[in-house]
């Protein structure tokens, strides 16, 4: 069961650029780039709870297609929090910050050519439609790892959810803040009735459909 709560308080205002901001049209462009990479770019979205398995399929994901030759790369919640967003917390308005330069960077990266593979819980609907509309639909692909929370806390390798149900972390994901199930993911992964291979095969097969230049 995921953690059902009140609607969500209004989002941040889109800030306007100033005047003089005129962003350069450079010459070559991602269908330029992904003509000499011979294959397309766009973004593998993996969203769940923690520890339902992002992280592990993301790294797996990377490596078979490294070894086909794809240009990859992979943005981690951990990581990326260590680094470009170690400002923010985990307040609504942080995780929101926190999609939304992951989203940029991606889309930055897709531009350049890669497979870009993300693994963040990303709780919130609208976030993760905001980072759809970003990227551009069409360059997408939601994937659901849809483990159950009594999976997730079984696994635990963190110890996150023992700290979360004794007080010592807060707002944490599926224990006192809302995780909002994709409802039309372009893939899903019940990653607590499948193993590793074939969660790994499926996500492998939606990806390389969607490699192909066209």
């Amino acid at each position: 069961m995921y953690l059902i709560t009140r609607p969500r308080a209004e989002r941040m205002e889109t800030k306007k650029e100033p005047l003089w901001i005129m962003p350069h049209r450079h010459r070559i462009c991602r269908e330029d780039r992904n003509l000499v990479n011979n294959h397309a770019s766009f973004v593998v979205w993996l969203t769940g709870l923690s520890g339902s398995g992002k992280s592990t399929l993301a790294n797996l994901l990377e490596q078979e297609l490294h070894s086909l030759g794809i240009r990859t790369y992979v943005l981690d919640g951990d990581n990326i929090r260590t680094g470009l967003n170690r400002d923010l917390g985990f307040s609504q308005s942080d995780r929101i910050e926190n999609i939304r330069r992951v989203a940029e960077v991606a889309g930055l990266m897709v531009d350049a050519g890669l497979v870009v593979i993300t693994a963040f819980i990303s709780p919130y609907s609208a976030d993760r439609e905001m980072a759809r509309n970003l990227i551009g639909p069409d360059r997408f692909i939601e994937v659901f790892i849809d483990a159950t929370l009594e999976s997730c806390e079984a696994r635990d390798v963190k110890g996150l959810y023992q700290k979360a149900r004794a007080g010592l972390i807060k707002e944490f994901t599926g224990i006192d803040a809302p995780f909002e199930p994709p409802q039309h993911p372009h893939l899903t992964l019940p990653t607590h009735k499948q193993t590793i291979e074939e969660s790994l095969a499926a996500l492998l097969s939606a990806v390389r459909e969607k490699l192909p230049l066209q």
